[in-house]
């Protein structure tokens, strides 16, 4: 049987990845709304349920229970993990920390990952590559600098969301080689609505929430699928090194909604770190793509 290979659209990927950062950017301010009045677990319990849900009407009538089917179930369910946590200390690190400063910490997370590439995945980094991280990391040391108002338990916990925003694109890549696009989905899904909707005995508000708080947690979740479908979408039908450097708009966005929404602003020095962070990863990409190399991970942001 031949297989189908999905038409090159590069104008309409990049377009779709744009969509889709703006879309978890935006995932990412209302969650920010949320965990103010809500415990973390409560709101992601919602969400994950919702978006378990939704991956139930999409898939099962078309592929039916064969979506749990896999070649290796404990890494699966391991990235599924990866990723409830990463929303776990995600959503705990946008409570005491600006939104901007957050997601930029997070894009951190592809420059490490090449550090780890060659150990792990035997791939082997070209020099624009550790250029990139160096760069990427003194732009690290400038935002989170000695003196600077952040929020050390904000820090903390935005580090931990970075580690597992390095596992999750590593295991994905790991896992792209054997398990289908809709597995991976779902098992992210079906993991993390059990490891937040175990916990709700102790994380329910003592007031149920207001039908507009709730109508956002709803809206997280489905802005949650959406955003990962767009990914996968435009992921198909253009080079990956090609969309990389637009996936880096996922800062501005966050850079705009935290000043519309909670009045933060990162002062000077904090905008050339994020600049650094940003460049860094804009520039390993772009380089990717002009060498036409075929060993770039995907990198989809955690979830917060």
């Amino acid at each position: 049987m031949n297989q189908i290979v999905p038409a090159v659209h590069p104008l309409r990927s990049i377009c779709l990845i744009l969509v889709a950062v703006f879309l978890f950017a935006c995932q990412d301010a209302i969650g920010k709304y949320l965990f103010a009045s809500y415990s973390v677990p409560f709101v992601h319990a919602v969400r994950y349920s919702i978006n378990l849900i939704l991956m139930m009407l999409l898939f099962l009538p078309r592929i039916g229970w064969a979506i749990l089917q896999t070649d290796r179930i404990w890494l699966v369910m391991a990235r599924g993990l990866s990723l409830a946590l990463g929303s776990l200390f995600g959503g705990l690190a946008l409570r005491a920390m600006p939104l901007a400063e957050m997601v930029s910490i997070l894009y951190l997370g592809p420059l490490i990952v090449l550090f780890f590439s060659m150990p792990v995945l035997g791939e082997k980094v070209k020099w624009y590559g550790w250029f990139a991280t160096t760069l990427g990391l003194i732009g690290l040391l400038f935002i989170v600098r000695p003196g600077t108002s952040l929020s050390a338990i904000g820090l903390f916990y935005s580090f931990l969301c970075l580690i597992t925003a390095v596992v999750y694109p590593m295991l994905s890549r790991l896992l792209s080689k054997t398990e289908s696009t809709e597995t991976l989905m779902f098992y992210v899904a079906l993991v993390g609505a059990v490891f937040y909707c175990v916990q709700l005995p102790w994380v329910m508000p003592a007031a149920m929430p207001s039908s507009f708080d709730l109508g956002l947690m709803v809206i997280i979740g489905i802005t949650s699928l959406v955003a990962h479908s767009l990914f996968t979408m435009a992921y198909a039908r253009a080079p990956v090194s090609l969309l990389a450097p637009f996936t880096y708009a996922h800062i501005a966005w966050a850079t705009l909604l935290g000043w519309l929404f909670f009045s933060q602003t990162p002062d000077h020095i904090t905008f050339i770190g994020i600049a650094f962070v940003a460049a860094a990863g804009v520039g390993n990409a772009i380089m990717n793509h002009l060498s036409s190399r075929k060993t770039e991970i995907i990198f989809e942001p955690s979830e917060s």
